[in-house]
């Protein structure tokens, strides 16, 4: 098969108008860390990194004396973040009362298996301390509400306003306070107000 690429086979998940919409999300498997704070800290750049090891090993495992059954080339999946509040009395605007789950999502090759093996030789090539800490597994989110944000990550509420008007319109309401970001943009190298995010938070109907 050609190349696969998100943008083009699975565009109406990656590249959603900027209007909301609902959309069924299917299961996915990611690779997928847990932490809390501050997403401008340390910590969260550790943690960023080690996904990125992980599934550029996993990208370039065709180099392997063993090319793992059923390979096929494709373009590695954005960073995506999972939101949620420590503290819900809190506002979201406090950052280190953030509680996430990071993740990447993997190719259907891959199993728990050689998510180990990928894991084992990352740590001998480039440790990581976040790196025995990493999961892989599967989420499901179903019934979703998304849409593209452009713009600074600190304006994404107008963006949720917009999303909670159009699913009241249309007889659906949010199931929690978790949401989902899919960061299309790298922040080291794109200016703030063109910055490009899906954001997507689960539905259900009234």
């Amino acid at each position: 098969m050609d190349k696969l690429d998100y943008k083009k086979d699975f565009k109406e998940l990656y590249l959603p108008k900027k209007t909301p919409v609902i959309v069924t999300v299917p299961d996915m498997e990611f690779i997928m860390l847990d932490g809390s704070g501050d997403p401008n800290g340390e910590e969260f750049a550790l943690a960023t990194a080690a996904l990125y090891s992980l599934s550029y090993a996993v990208k370039m495992s065709y180099k392997r004396d063993h090319v793992p059954s059923g390979y096929y080339d494709y373009t590695v999946f954005p960073l995506e973040g999972v939101w949620d509040l420590v503290d819900k009395t809190l506002p979201p605007t406090e950052k280190s009362n953030f509680r996430y789950k990071i993740m990447i999502r993997q190719p259907d090759f891959l199993t728990v298996e050689l998510f180990e093996q990928f894991r084992e030789e990352t740590n001998r090539k480039k440790p990581n301390p976040y790196l025995n800490s990493a999961e892989f597994g599967t989420i499901a989110e179903g019934l979703c509400c998304q849409m593209l944000h452009i713009g600074s990550y600190d304006q994404e509420s107008e963006s949720f306003a917009r999303m909670d008007q159009y699913c009241k319109e249309q007889g659906y309401q949010r199931r929690s306070l978790k949401h989902r970001e899919l960061y299309l943009s790298d922040p080291r190298k794109t200016e703030p107000h063109k910055l490009k995010t899906v954001l997507r938070y689960q539905v259900e109907n009234t």
